[in-house]
């Protein structure tokens, strides 16, 4: 598996609660989408399943690239050191 499946996989279940949650708060909150609650719940479990897969995929590269800015900037900062001739 590679790498930005692996961090995919892991962020997907915190991005799949945050769409999860602003579907469920809307629709709980409209009065108008309240009225159909009980087809649009169901909506909102799928919708934010099917689409957490891929706005975890697009941000799993962006994680890794922290890690490793951080990685360079600081092997740029070592003096290098030479061996003795």
């Amino acid at each position: 598996m590679s790498t930005r499946f692996r961090l995919a996989a892991l962020i997907f279940g915190m991005t799949n609660a945050v769409l999860f949650g602003a579907g469920i708060l809307l629709v709980v909150t409209v009065p108008e989408l309240m009225e159909q609650a009980i087809t649009l719940i169901p909506i909102v479990v799928a919708l934010s399943f099917l689409i957490a897969a891929p706005i975890a995929w697009f941000l799993a590269p962006r994680l890794r690239l922290r890690f490793w800015r951080g990685r360079e900037d600081e092997q740029q900062r070592r003096p290098i050191r030479r061996a003795p001739l």
